[in-house]
């Protein structure tokens, strides 16, 4: 016979036993129910000015009208933030008469001083090679790089400039950036497939670019040269920056210019040609890029009106929000290509609203 404590010991594991049989076990979760939502949107630079072109400061995200591909958006954000502003400087060049070294410099000094003391500038130049002669930093300190690293040289890189400018700004995670390019958009190696590349790569960002182009001022330079009679004078054999390199003697020859001149050299009249449908070619090109980008070109008759613009790109970046809005047709749904057009309106009288761009879709 059991004693009682054998009794009590045996009560226990019966209970026990009985409780886990009617426990049921519990069910595993199943990774593949598990259900990953993502949120995608779109970004771009909004400028806003008034009736007189002043900035506007008010700006409320129910103030602008969203077109996508011909279908209304709303704002998800809006944010004001200081610029982030990349110069790339065009220093080079084997046939270049308007487009000086000094010009140059100058123009970028007058960007600089025109910007916001909020904003961040790097610059950049490109002859031979790309070379980033002052990253991100005050007004103040890119001033002083551009003074003392700023140089010159007898190629023109300009597609691995673009690429190169691209990259630096994308490293950046801050928003609100912009491309201001001081060219005329030719290289010394023509590469238009890889220019296409480049541009593609800038369509695919929120990158606003801006440009300063010398088009103008050289077509209006080259165009007696591509003539056989030209009463116009002789160009110059060299820019003026190389020319100051050269011994006494060699300096003077090389400064020697005519009146009226007679050029049978039919060799010398087809470069003049080239050169003239590169410089075409080139403004095309930048215009686009400009139109594309949500930016502004420039394309000054003279040194004075380049000098003068720079407060006009300066307001327009300046005056700029950074936007984002949800895309009704999701972006992982497009081809890798696709090009989107984007266009923001005002739906305020007194409120001028630019912001355009052509997106393409990686």
């Amino acid at each position: 016979m059991l004693s009682s404590p054998t009794k009590i010991i045996l009560l226990i594991l019966v209970l026990f036993a009985a409780t886990n049989a009617q426990t049921p076990a519990p069910t595993p979760i199943e990774d593949d129910i598990a259900e990953k939502v993502f949120t995608e949107e779109i970004k771009l630079n909004v400028s806003a000015v008034d009736r007189n072109g002043k900035f506007f400061a008010g700006l409320k995200k129910e103030d602008l009208v969203i077109i996508e591909d011909e279908r209304l958006h709303q704002a998800s954000s809006l944010r004001r933030i200081p610029a982030n502003v990349l110069i790339v400087m065009d220093t080079g060049g084997e046939m270049r008469a308007k487009k000086g070294f000094e010009q140059t410099k100058k123009t970028a000094k007058s960007l600089i001083n025109a910007l916001s003391e909020e904003d961040s500038v790097a610059v950049m130049q490109y002859h031979d090679k790309v070379e980033i002669i002052a990253e991100w930093t005050n007004k103040k300190e890119a001033m002083k790089l551009l003074n003392t690293k700023a140089n010159f040289g007898k190629r023109s890189v300009f597609v691995n400039a673009l690429d190169a400018a691209t990259r630096f700004l994308q490293k950046t995670p801050l928003d609100n950036r912009h491309l201001v390019l001081i060219t005329d958009g030719t290289d010394t190696f023509n590469d238009l497939s890889a220019r296409g590349t480049a541009r593609r790569s800038l369509l695919a960002t929120d990158i606003n670019v801006h440009v300063f182009s010398y088009t103008k001022l050289e077509l209006t330079d080259i165009e007696p040269r591509t003539k056989g009679i030209s009463t116009a004078p002789m160009p110059k054999a060299m820019p003026d920056e190389i020319r100051a390199t050269l011994p006494n003697g060699v300096r003077d020859v090389s400064m020697a210019r005519g009146g009226i001149s007679i050029n049978t050299d039919r060799a010398f009249l087809r470069k003049m040609r080239e050169r003239k449908t590169a410089l075409l070619d080139g403004e095309e090109f930048l215009t686009t890029l400009a139109k594309d980008t949500n930016g502004e070109i420039i394309l000054p008759e003279s040194n004075e009106e380049m000098l003068e613009k720079t407060a006009v790109i300066a307001a327009i970046i300046d005056s700029s929000y950074v936007l984002t809005y949800t895309p009704k047709r999701a972006l992982s749904e497009s081809k890798t290509g696709e090009i989107r057009s984007i266009e923001v309106s005002s739906r305020r009288p007194d409120l001028q609203v630019q912001a355009r761009r052509k997106l393409i879709v990686k």
